[in-house]
């Protein structure tokens, strides 16, 4: 009798347990999904936002825009950390949640350069700002919250579900992106169909709003609520007391910067890489990436889960440490996949076509498309744009030129192979990673503590590495257009930042991380 009952709360408690988990986690993939976007649309929002003249320096604004949602996370966990120390894990991220989602939907909204000048990318910086603000205090109340309810040996476990939120934001915001240009055609997506993922995010939001709203506060919270004990001042607390300090930064620079760069190296650099270096057709490869972080994604979980058993500190640690040694076999092999001097073309196979169309606005639109075919299946299709503006017909503007190279099917799984095993590296390093955080601060000031190693390490470190690794493979590749031969693979420049701070990160953490919480006071 006495067994049955047990059973039954057992039961209970795992079904509060899951849908905590539930409600945590919806809320926490629609918002990396609204911040996710803007990312996943870098190339299309660069001409939308930026003046077309210089195509390269319009993508690194568009990635610095981006980056900017990064630099401002630990100002958000500071704010919002603060907040949910003082007043509750559950309404702080009901709050950050409206944030991004009202954030996002207005970014849908903004007028294009082309229609406001300047005043669209400020729009957009500032709406980056409030986005990055909002993630800033939702990732680290989601985790704080989840682990308040999991029971002790099983956090990892636990807390790795959202740790999925990420990479599954990222997969759905991909998802809706491929079916919206799919649905309305490419010119229509590259005119005004990219808005339509940024306006759908309000229904998601609303969505996840309601099922937050019936969510109780963390019990470990609501103990110390009542028992008078919490924090009056987290901030102080947190990184006025030595001891502390001393905690959080060793989080920072032994765990959570290189964790930053692995997943942003693998997660997005990847993509812009292979769209970018490797210019490979827009669906393909969005696809290969959505195939790759599907198969990974289930890996968040067997490491969070391993990592109750084994430590989270070697799990962490593998992963930077492959990361470091093979980073540069990695994506030489990626751009060789698609390094057009290398294969064989078939020149009597080549095509032309041209197409003119007449745009909203009366202007022409010439596209020049020729495609190439090579002995391997790879099929190359440059394509020149040139438009004739309406009010004067005989002045055509300078022609935009893009190439996009369609993989075939041996060399789209092997590219998806290696992009998987970036991702898994994602996966190691950031399956264990909030309950290691979460087990190292006592509850009274947890969100505050947690949140800001966390945000400086992904949001500066991590949200950075797109465009400084960006911005290096431009510097080696003038420096090889001014001094031929001065850079040996300029495309694989940009790897040395990723490198070099996992590199760091993975020497402090083997010298002085615990593989075991620093703090037991709950």
């Amino acid at each position: 009798m006495v067994g049955n009952k047990a059973k039954a709360q057992q039961a209970i408690s795992n079904r509060t347990l899951f849908s905590v988990i539930s409600a945590s986690s919806v809320g926490t993939l629609i918002e990396w999904y609204d911040f996710y976007i803007f990312g996943s649309l870098a190339a299309i929002l660069s001409s939308q936002f930026f003046p077309k003249d210089n195509p390269t320096a319009a993508l690194l604004s568009t990635l610095a825009t981006f980056a900017a949602g990064f630099v401002v996370r630990p100002f958000g966990a500071l704010v919002f950390g603060r907040l949910g120390d003082l007043v509750g894990r559950k309404y702080t991220f009901l709050v950050t949640l409206v944030l991004m989602g009202g954030s996002t939907f207005a970014i849908g909204l903004v007028p294009g350069y082309a229609t406001i000048g300047f005043w669209a990318p400020l729009l957009v910086l500032l709406l980056r700002l409030i986005q990055g603000l909002a993630l800033g205090g939702e990732y680290g109340g989601a985790a704080t919250y989840v682990a308040e309810y999991a029971p002790e040996g099983r956090r990892g476990y636990y807390t790795s579900f959202i740790q999925t939120t990420a990479t599954l934001g990222l997969f759905v915001s991909l998802g809706v992106i491929l079916i919206t240009r799919e649905s309305l055609g490419v010119d229509a997506f590259a005119d005004w169909g990219w808005r339509v993922p940024f306006i759908l995010s309000i229904l998601l939001v609303g969505v996840s709003i309601i099922i937050r709203m019936r969510m109780a506060e963390s019990p470990l919270f609501s103990k110390l609520k009542t028992e008078g004990k919490i924090s009056k001042n987290p901030l102080a607390e947190s990184f006025g007391k030595k001891q502390n300090l001393k905690v959080v930064l060793l989080a920072l620079f032994g765990a959570t910067a290189g964790q930053g760069v692995i997943w942003y190296t693998g997660q997005f650099y990847a993509l812009s890489f292979i769209q970018k270096a490797c210019n490979i057709e827009f669906v393909q490869s969005n696809s290969i990436v959505a195939v790759a972080l599907l198969a990974a994604t289930p890996f968040f979980v067997i490491f969070g889960g391993l990592s109750d058993r084994i430590g989270r500190k070697p799990i962490m640690l593998a992963g930077m440490l492959l990361g470091i040694l093979t980073y540069r076999p990695i994506y030489e092999k990626m751009y060789n996949l698609a390094d057009l001097t290398t294969k064989q073309e078939f020149s009597d196979a080549r095509t032309i076509n041209r197409k003119l169309t007449k745009q909203p606005n009366g202007d022409l639109l010439m596209t020049v498309t020729t495609a190439h075919f090579y002995a391997d299946g790879l099929v190359a299709k440059d394509i020149e744009r040139t438009v004739t503006p309406n009010a004067t017909p005989n002045s055509p503007a300078k022609p935009e030129r893009t190439k996009a190279i369609t993989l075939p099917s041996a060399s789209f799984w092997l590219m998806t192979v290696l992009i998987f095993l970036q991702v898994l590296y994602v996966t190691m390093v950031y399956g264990p990673i909030a309950a290691f955080l979460v087990e190292l601060f006592p509850t009274r000031i947890r969100y505050t503590s947690m949140s800001l190693p966390y945000h400086i390490g992904n949001g500066i470190f991590g949200g950075l590495t797109p465009f400084i690794a960006t911005a290096l493979v431009a510097t080696a590749t003038k420096a090889n257009e001014l001094t031929p031969g001065s850079v040996d693979k300029p495309y694989l420049e940009g790897l040395w930042y990723p490198i070099l701070v996992a590199g760091v990160c993975f020497v402090i953490g083997v010298l002085y991380l615990n593989n075991k919480s620093e703090s037991a006071n709950e």
